[in-house]
C-alpha cells in the first residue's frame, strides 16, 4: 500500500557520516541476524573494492529496512562533486532526504549542491547534524549557517519546515533534542520515527496505464540487464507487455520482477505507484528511459545531469612496453569499453577524434581517475594526456568553468594558502576566523587552476587542510597559468635502473621509481629541482677498479622519494607528456621519447607559432 511506502535518498558532503548512519539503520531494524558478519563491518553499502580503499561512496545504492508497517526504501548516494551525476539520476526516485551535516564542518559546497537539487524536485528534508560528539563541535554555528543555506535556495515556504535531528554516527545513537552529554544511550529510533512522520508516502494513481523512469542499470548473467526505477503511475506484474517511449515501440514482456528487501532483492509478483522495482525483459533501455504500458506512450521528464568540466584524451598504449603487462590493448577494445561505461555513468561523455584516441569528458579529476583506475583493474592498456578543463562558446566568446573553493585550515597555514591561490589567479571572496584557531576562506578561480590544488594543499599544510568545491558557472577565458611544477628527470636509456644511477638522480632531484625498475628512454623518472627537463641514466652502474671486483649497486631497498598514485600522475602531467597506464604499472613519459623528436618538435612548435602570429 502506497501510504506504508517510504522512499527516503540520504545526502551530505563528502565525510559527514552518510554511510555510517545508514550502518546503523540496517543493523537496528534486524536487516541482518545478530551472528551475521555485516553486524561486525562498516560502511556495509561501500561494497566496491574502490570505495573500500579510498573511503568515499562513488556509486549510488539502494537497499530497504521495515519499521512498524513501514517498508523504507534508502538510496545512499556519493557524497564528492564529482559523482553528483549519481545523485541527480537518483534523486527522482524519492520523495524525502535526509540531510547530513558534519558538527564542525557545517554546511559545505556539496550541501548546498544536494540540498539545491533536493528542493528543485520538491523533497521533504530531515536534518541530521552528526558527529556531535566531536570535542571541537559547533551545532549552534551549524544551525544558524543551515537556516542561511535553507532561506537562500528555498523556493516555497514549505521548504523553511526542516525538523533538525542530532546523531552520533558511529554509536548509532539520534537524538530530538541536543544531548548534554554526546555518550548518552540511544538509538536510531528517532529518525524512523521521523522518516514515518515527516516523510510524505509516494503519489502516483495506480488506475492508469504503467510508467517508469529508469534511474539505474545493473546486470545479471542470466536474465540481463535490469531495470530499475520507481513506478510514476500504474500497476505492474510478471509477463506483462511493455515498451519503450520513443525507441520504435518494440514490446517486450516483463520476465523478472523484484524488489529492495535489505540488501538483496526478493522477487514480487505485482507492483504499483510509488514502489521501487527492478525488472528485467529489454536489454536496450538506457538510463533516462520511459519503460511503459502500450497504452500510453509519452516518456517522462529525465533529470538533467549538469554538464562534464574535465577531459582528457585516452589511446592505445604506444609506448616500447605495450602488450607486457595488459590482457586488452587495442583501440577496438578501448572503446568497447567505453560504450559500455556510458550506459550507467550519466556524467561521462566520449567523443572519437580522428586520431583513433578518445575524448573523455567528466565532472573532475577524481571522476575521471576512477574510471581509469577501474579499467587498468580489468584488464586494460592505454595512455593519457594531460586533464584539461572543457571550453564552450558562449556568444561566440571562449568561456571556462569557473568553481567556488572553501578551504579550512589551522590559522598557521594561512599564508601559504593565500600565496599558493595567488599564483592560480585565485579572487578570495571571503574569510572567516573559525573556533579553535581555524580559519575558512573562500575563493573564486578558473577549474583549469584547480587542477592538483587539492595535492598541493596537502604538502603544503601537513594534510590539515579540508578542501569543497562546486562550479558555479562559465566566464570568459581567462589568462594563461604560470607552470606549477619543475622539470622532469627523463630516463636516457632503457633498461634496468640501479642503486648508483638512482643516487645520481637524487642528486638532481626528486626520484618516482627503486631500484630494479624497468624504464625506457624517454621515460619520466624523477622532479627535476629546477624548471628544466634533464636527461639521466639511471641504469649506469658504478665503474670497477682492480681494488674491487664486485659491485653492490644492483636492487637494494634504496625507496623511490614519492610514490605516484593515478590522481598524482595525472596531476603531473604537461601538455608534452602522457601518462602510461597498466594493470600492472603506471609510468610517466614524454610524448616523444628521443631528445632529438623533442627538439624537433619544440622547433616546429615554434615556428607554428610565429606563423601564426
Amino acid at each position: 500500500m502506497q501510504k506504508n511506502i517510504r522512499n527516503i535518498a540520504v545526502i551530505a558532503h563528502v565525510d559527514h557520516g552518510k554511510t555510517t548512519l545508514v550502518d546503523a539503520l540496517l543493523k537496528q531494524t534486524n536487516v541482518f541476524r545478530d551472528n551475521q558478519e555485516e553486524m561486525f563491518q562498516e560502511r556495509i553499502l561501500d561494497t566496491n573494492e574502490l570505495e573500500q580503499e579510498k573511503g568515499i561512496t562513488i556509486l549510488a545504492k539502494l537497499c530497504s529496512i521495515e519499521y512498524k508497517n513501514f517498508h523504507i526504501n534508502i538510496i545512499d548516494t556519493p557524497g564528492h562533486v564529482d559523482f553528483s551525476g549519481e545523485v541527480e539520476r537518483t534523486l527522482s526516485m524519492a520523495d524525502g532526504a535526509l540531510l547530513i551535516v558534519d558538527s564542525k564542518e557545517g554546511p559545505m559546497a556539496q550541501t548546498r549542491f544536494v540540498l539545491k537539487k533536493a528542493l528543485e524536485l520538491n523533497l521533504k528534508v530531515i536534518v541530521v547534524i552528526n558527529k556531535i560528539d566531536k570535542p571541537d563541535a559547533r551545532v549552534d554555528y551549524v544551525e544558524n549557517k543551515l537556516g542561511d543555506l535553507f532561506l537562500e535556495l528555498a523556493t516555497k515556504d514549505s521548504h523553511l519546515d526542516f525538523p533538525i535531528l542530532y546523531a552520533v554516527g558511529k554509536n548509532g545513537t539520534v537524538f530530538e533534542k541536543l544531548p548534554q552529554n554526546s555518550d548518552s544511550a540511544g538509538n536510531v529510533i528517532p529518525l524512523l520515527e521521523a522518516i514515518v512522520n515527516k516523510i510524505p508516502s509516494p503519489s502516483g494513481d495506480t488506475t492508469k496505464p504503467f510508467k517508469m523512469l529508469v534511474s539505474t542499470l545493473d546486470y545479471d548473467s542470466h536474465i540481463g540487464r535490469i531495470l530499475i526505477g520507481r513506478i510514476h503511475q500504474g500497476k505492474i506484474k510478471i509477463g506483462q507487455t511493455l515498451v519503450i517511449a520513443g525507441k520504435g515501440g518494440d514490446m517486450f514482456k516483463v520476465e523478472s520482477l523484484t524488489q529492495a528487501k535489505g540488501l538483496k532483492r526478493t522477487s514480487i509478483e505485482e507492483a504499483g505507484a510509488g514502489e521501487i522495482v527492478a525488472l528485467a525483459g529489454n536489454d536496450k533501455a538506457n538510463i533516462g528511459d520511459t519503460v511503459c504500458d502500450p497504452a500510453d506512450t509519452v516518456a517522462l521528464i529525465a533529470s538533467v545531469v549538469a554538464e562534464p568540466t574535465i577531459h582528457i584524451t585516452i589511446g592505445a598504449n604506444t609506448s616500447p612496453f605495450t602488450g607486457s603487462e595488459g590482457e586488452f590493448t587495442t583501440s577496438r577494445q578501448l572503446q568497447a569499453r567505453l560504450v559500455r561505461e556510458l550506459e550507467n555513468n550519466v556524467s561521462l561523455k566520449v567523443e572519437q577524434l580522428s586520431n583513433g584516441k578518445f575524448k573523455i569528458s567528466g565532472r573532475g579529476e577524481l571522476h575521471l581517475a576512477i574510471l581509469l583506475e577501474t579499467m587498468r583493474r580489468e584488464g586494460y592498456e592505454m595512455e593519457v594526456g594531460k586533464p584539461e578543463v572543457v571550453i564552450k562558446k558562449i556568444d561566440n566568446v571562449k568561456c571556462e568553468p569557473v568553481e567556488e573553493i572553501t578551504i579550512i585550515v589551522p590559522g598557521e597555514y594561512s599564508g601559504i594558502i593565500n600565496q599558493e591561490l595567488g599564483k592560480r589567479m585565485a579572487i578570495p571572496i571571503s574569510f572567516e576566523k573559525n573556533s579553535k584557531n581555524e580559519e575558512e576562506f573562500v575563493y573564486h578561480m578558473p577549474t583549469r587552476a584547480v587542477i592538483g590544488l587539492r595535492s598541493a594543499l596537502l604538502t603544503l599544510t601537513k594534510g590539515t587542510v579540508l578542501i569543497s568545491s562546486q562550479v558555479l558557472d562559465y566566464k570568459p577565458l581567462g589568462n594563461p597559468l604560470p607552470k606549477f611544477r619543475k622539470g622532469a628527470l627523463i630516463s636516457a636509456e632503457t633498461g634496468m635502473a640501479v642503486e648508483y644511477g638512482l643516487r645520481n638522480l637524487k642528486g638532481r632531484g626528486i626520484s618516482f621509481i627503486s631500484p630494479g625498475t624497468k624504464v625506457y628512454e624517454g621515460m619520466i623518472v624523477g622532479l627535476n629541482s629546477r624548471d628544466q627537463d634533464i636527461e639521466m641514466n639511471v641504469c649506469k652502474e658504478k665503474h670497477l677498479t682492480n681494488h674491487r671486483s664486485k659491485s653492490h649497486d644492483g636492487i637494494t631497498a634504496l625507496a623511490p622519494d614519492i610514490k605516484m598514485s593515478l590522481e598524482k600522475s595525472l596531476e603531473f602531467l604537461e601538455a608534452d607528456e602522457l601518462l602510461e597506464i597498466t594493470p600492472k604499472s603506471l609510468r610517466l613519459r614524454k610524448r616523444h621519447l628521443t631528445d632529438l623528436a623533442r627538439r624537433n618538435n619544440r622547433k616546429d612548435t615554434t615556428s607554428s607559432s610565429q606563423a601564426e602570429a
